[in-house]
């Protein structure tokens, strides 16, 4: 795929969300599929090069945006995503906590309780890896 300017802009912002490191391990593992490599060159030109890159909110709030939507939708493997990207942006545990406790009273506790699992595991496996790394 020939890569357009909107392209070259969302993988540098994947590659900013993730860190060096875990992008070329994402990379990786999108390229060693036909059908994913497809999916993530399309999502990197009109999710990240499109929307992310889009003057108007910075990539911290775009990452408590995406956190907030998976939460009230379900999508837990988006959610572990958009979690690691939000703490990464610098967003705490406390205040990710806050967001999707706050969230329980307007999408309901199940799916809240559900995205709190997903957040326990996900801080769990970043500061594990934070401090592995010092």
């Amino acid at each position: 795929m020939a890569q357009s300017e909107l392209y070259k802009k969302g993988e540098a912002i994947r590659r900013q969300l993730r860190g060096d490191a875990e992008y070329e391990r994402n990379k990786r593992e999108y390229d060693a599929d036909p059908a994913m490599k497809k999916f993530i060159d399309v999502a990197t030109e009109t999710v990240f090069g499109a929307l992310w890159a889009r003057p108007g909110l910075d990539l911290k709030t775009r990452t408590l945006v995406c956190v907030v939507s998976d939460a009230a939708t379900g999508r837990h493997p988006e959610l572990d995503i958009h979690l690691r990207f939000a703490l990464k942006e610098g967003w705490t545990e406390d205040e990710l906590t806050e967001v999707l406790l706050h969230l329980s009273g307007y999408v309901g506790v199940p799916l809240i309780r559900e995205a709190m699992l997903v957040a326990k595991d996900v801080f769990a496996d970043v500061r594990a890896k934070s401090k592995a790394e010092k």
